[in-house]
């Protein structure tokens, strides 16, 4: 199944303590968490650009799978990695962040991200 596709957030969970966790200022959480971002995936054999529009800000990853990239955090950081694919799953650790992004079906993409024992929900519905 591909990733490709523009994806907007339909529900999350845990979305300000994950926040205040990674440090995001209290006044950003507040505006940012009623804000519906728009994720569009391009993936092109193991060759992936995600592009995330959430409010004025726009937050843009290319990577390939299995190798290091520098990818941008939430925080504005910029931090190497690997994403590694494990079927419908995308990978990462950046910064102690355990990313998983699944496919859960066509039109379902489900990230969550842990930090220590903080777990945040995403999901996001195919448009």
């Amino acid at each position: 199944m591909s990733f490709s596709g523009k994806f907007q957030l339909e529900s999350q969970e845990n979305f300000e303590p994950f926040m205040k966790a990674i440090g995001v200022p209290d006044e950003l959480i507040q505006k940012g968490k009623d804000l519906k971002s728009v994720s569009e995936i391009e993936e092109n054999g193991g060759v992936f650009k995600v592009t995330v529009t959430t409010g004025s800000n726009v937050l843009v990853n290319s990577f390939t799978i299995g190798q290091e990239a520098e990818l941008n955090t939430i925080t504005g950081e910029k931090v190497k990695a690997v994403v590694q694919r494990e079927g419908n799953k995308l990978k990462v650790s950046l910064k102690g962040i355990v990313s998983v992004t699944e496919l859960v079906d066509a039109n379902t993409l489900v990230n969550t991200m842990t930090l220590g024992d903080v777990v945040y929900k995403r999901t996001n519905k195919r448009i």
